[in-house]
C-alpha cells in the first residue's frame, strides 16, 4: 500500500530538474524577460497595469514573486500550497474588462514563460539540456500554473506540443499600450541609491533585452543592433566563464534568503488563506 504524502514532503525531489535548475540565483537576472514576455499578452498587462504595485515597490513585487517561486520548488508541500491558495485569492481580485488573472489561459502562458526563459539561461550558462531532459522537466514546470488552478488538461500535454504552442504565442501577441508602461517601470525601476544602481540595471536591460525573442523585442521597440548583441554576447561569456565556479552556496543564496524571510512571515497567514 503506497503511503500518502505527508504535508511536509515537497512537490519536488533534489534531484528534479525544476530544483536543479532552480536553484540558480542567475535566473533572477532574467527575471525581467520572463516578466515581460508575460505582460506581452495584453490580458495580463492590463491587469498587472490597473492592479500591480511595481512601479511603487518593484523590489516588493520582486520579493513576493521570486518568495512563490521558491515555495513552490523547495518548500514543503503545506507551504506551497499554502501561499499559492493565497496567490489565487489575490488573482481573484484581479478583473477588469476583458481580463481575469485566474484564466487558465493565462495561467498557461505565465508558466510557459518561466519554463522558457530559465531553459534559455540555463543552456547559455551551463550546458545543453536533453530532448528527455527537456521533456521532464517541462512536465515538472505544469505545477506553476497547476497550484493555482489551472486544469492540468490545458497546459500543452507533451514538450513537443508546448513548442508548437508558444511559437505559436511569440508569432502572434500583440502587445499593447498597457504591455510598453509596464515595460517601462521594470526597465527603469525607482530603487533606493538612484543613479548608483545605473550600472547594474543597464546590464539587466541589456539581458533583458538579449533574451526576449526577437519577435516581441521588437514590439516593445528596444534597439538591437550588432554592438548590442555583441555586449550581450559578452557578458554572457563572462558569466558563462564565472558563475559555474562560485560556491553553490553563493549561486543559490537568493532562494535561501527569499525562503528564509518567507518563513518568518508565513505562520502570520491566517490558517484558512
Amino acid at each position: 500500500m503506497t503511503q500518502a504524502p505527508s504535508p511536509e514532503d515537497g512537490l519536488f525531489h533534489d534531484d528534479d530538474l525544476l530544483r536543479l535548475i532552480g536553484r540558480e540565483g542567475f535566473l533572477i537576472a532574467a527575471g525581467g524577460a520572463a516578466s515581460l514576455l508575460q505582460t506581452a499578452h495584453p490580458k495580463i498587462a492590463q491587469g498587472v497595469y490597473d492592479h500591480s504595485y511595481t512601479a511603487e515597490d518593484p523590489l516588493g513585487r520582486l520579493r513576493g514573486t521570486m518568495q512563490w517561486v521558491y515555495v513552490v520548488g523547495f518548500g514543503s508541500r503545506a507551504e506551497a500550497e499554502r501561499l499559492s491558495g493565497v496567490v489565487r485569492k489575490m488573482h481573484d481580485r484581479v478583473t477588469g474588462p476583458g481580463y481575469a488573472a485566474g484564466e487558465p489561459e493565462l495561467q498557461v502562458w505565465v508558466a510557459a514563460t518561466l519554463f522558457a526563459t530559465a531553459v534559455q539561461v540555463y543552456e547559455l550558462i551551463f550546458r545543453t539540456l536533453s530532448e528527455e531532459e527537456l521533456a521532464a522537466y517541462y512536465e515538472q514546470s505544469k505545477i506553476y500554473a497547476t497550484i493555482l488552478g489551472c486544469p492540468y488538461a490545458m497546459m500543452p500535454a507533451t514538450y513537443d506540443d508546448f513548442r508548437v504552442y508558444y511559437a505559436d504565442m511569440i508569432a502572434t501577441l500583440r502587445i499593447s499600450d498597457a504591455s510598453r508602461a509596464i515595460a517601462d517601470q521594470v526597465l527603469h525601476p525607482r530603487l533606493p541609491g538612484g543613479p548608483l544602481n545605473e550600472p547594474g540595471l543597464a546590464a539587466i536591460r541589456l539581458v533583458t533585452a538579449g533574451l526576449m525573442p526577437a519577435p516581441i523585442r521588437e514590439q516593445y521597440g528596444w534597439r538591437w543592433d550588432r554592438a548590442r548583441q555583441a555586449r550581450f554576447r559578452v557578458l554572457m561569456a563572462g558569466v558563462r566563464l564565472v558563475y559555474p565556479r562560485l560556491p553553490l552556496r553563493v549561486r543559490a543564496f537568493p532562494r535561501d534568503h527569499y525562503l528564509r524571510d518567507l518563513r518568518k512571515r508565513l505562520p502570520k497567514v491566517p490558517a484558512n488563506a
